[in-house]
């Protein structure tokens, strides 16, 4: 009888990349992979632990697959991932019912570790986190159209709130040819749309070439037959260079949206979260941005509360975000983690207090969506239809203005059948909160 095994992965899309490359290795093998954690005799957690909502997330599941062992549904347990490798010791010794606790490192030797377990041998290892795999094979667990492109590993900015560069290691970049190589496989395979994901993207070629090679990367990918759409994400703002943004402009295949994690706009915390620039150079970055690319979808993410965050510093982020009205943006209310040299600043804004301006942001830009929506009635554009809803009884996608996982739908009626991965003109007629009610005006083939 063969061993089947599931995985369960949690945290950012970097994260299911790894995730993909163990499932690989793993059906390489001849396990079976299963998809319900309840169906497999051996289950992989391939764990997040950046902030404390995702810790609580990934402690909740190995949780409950430990109730699922004792119950004797599942046999084995490994667990893997930013959790493990950041707590190593400790985190094998508080769930003892976990058969194998192993760093980032050796998810490239996940069959050993799963031949052990399965001959009742508990596992407690940390190869280097620079062992991790950085290319190599995948089995793609997301739409067949769709894929991420993870095209470096860990970070170097050391933003006094993050703990990656500890948990995963300085910024190493995954060699261009490697990049296309794999790019190009995923095209074999029926991807047509890619998201290039790293720490930080715009760093990327840094450490190997000695410059930024994110704009010539692009410009590499846009010649692989079969792309149909691509997107960037992390773009860090003072690694935004006019080339990149000459790229952008001239590459029918890469996407206009940027996400510009800005984090903050005032100078005086950005400095202490040992980041760069203030209100004003910001706003110059945005206005460059939209002059060079006026028809471009710009998403960020906020921190509210970072420590020393004053009532009037609050309001000047919310009165530059008011201003700027991105078209998506994410908020969080700022996390304190321990390691982190953030976390050892006297001055910690009570948890109450980061999360309720947390909540005033978000309610803000709901209202700024709404505007920008209403806006874009009649409009009509290109959407990939990812699934039929059939409660709503019509199909439902993305346009090129809404990353996968993260921004709003389409929800679209169409008097002829269609089919996941299809790209197709549909014409805005509705709004519903963050997303569309459309129609196909004509169907539109994929090149």
């Amino acid at each position: 009888m063969s061993i089947k095994v599931g995985m369960v992965s949690l945290g950012c899309a970097k994260n299911l990349v790894d995730s993909e490359r163990m499932l690989h290795l793993i059906r390489q093998r001849g396990y079976e992979l299963v998809t319900e954690p309840g169906d497999a005799d051996v289950v992989v957690v391939n764990t997040c632990g950046f902030i404390q909502s995702a810790k609580e997330e990934a402690i909740d599941t190995i949780l409950e697959l430990c109730q699922l062992k004792a119950e004797g549904s599942i046999r084995k347990i490994i667990m893997t991932g930013c959790l493990a490798e950041r707590y190593r010791q400790e985190a094998a010794d508080e769930f003892p019912e976990v058969d194998a606790v192993i760093g980032i490192g050796d998810q490239g030797q996940i069959i050993d570790v799963i031949d052990h377990v399965l001959a009742n041998e508990r596992m407690v290892h940390f190869c280097s986190k620079l062992d991790v795999p950085m290319s190599g094979r995948r089995v793609l667990s997301t739409l067949p159209f769709f894929a991420y492109l993870k095209i470096a590993e860990g970070c170097n900015n050391c933003c006094t709130y993050c703990a990656i560069p500890m948990i995963r290691g300085g910024f190493r970049s995954v060699p261009m040819e490697d990049v296309l190589e794999e790019a190009r496989w995923l095209t074999e395979h029926g991807v047509t749309e890619l998201t290039v994901i790293a720490q930080d993207t715009t760093r990327y070629g840094e450490d190997l070439y000695g410059e930024s090679r994110l704009p010539e990367l692009l410009e590499q990918l846009c010649r692989i037959q079969g792309i149909r759409w691509i997107r960037v994400l992390y773009c860090y703002p003072e690694r935004i260079t006019d080339k990149l943004l000459e790229v952008m402009a001239r590459e029918e295949k890469l996407v206009k949206y940027l996400d510009i994690p800005i984090q903050h706009c005032n100078g005086d915390i950005l400095r202490r979260m040992n980041r760069q620039g203030d209100a004003g150079t910001l706003a110059a970055l945005l206005n460059k941005i939209r002059q060079m690319i006026p028809d471009i979808t710009l998403r960020t993410t906020l921190i509210t509360g970072f420590p020393g965050e004053t009532e009037a510093q609050f309001t000047e982020l919310a009165e530059f975000i008011q201003a700027q009205r991105f078209d998506r943006l994410g908020c969080f209310a700022y996390s304190q983690e321990e390691g982190t040299r953030a976390a050892e600043f006297p001055d910690q804004v009570p948890e109450d207090v980061r999360q309720h301006r947390a909540d005033i942001l978000m309610e803000q830009q709901q209202l700024i969506v709404e505007e920008k929506n209403n806006a874009r009635l009649g409009q009509v554009c290109t959407a990939v239809i990812e699934g039929y809803d059939r409660w709503a009884e019509c199909w439902f996608g993305r346009t090129a203005a809404d990353a996968p996982d993260i921004d709003g739908k389409v929800f679209i009626r169409s008097e002829t059948p269609l089919h996941i991965g299809d790209y197709v003109t549909v014409r805005l007629d509705e709004v519903l909160d963050y997303d569309f009610v459309g129609e196909v005006v004509t169907d539109e083939s994929a090149q």
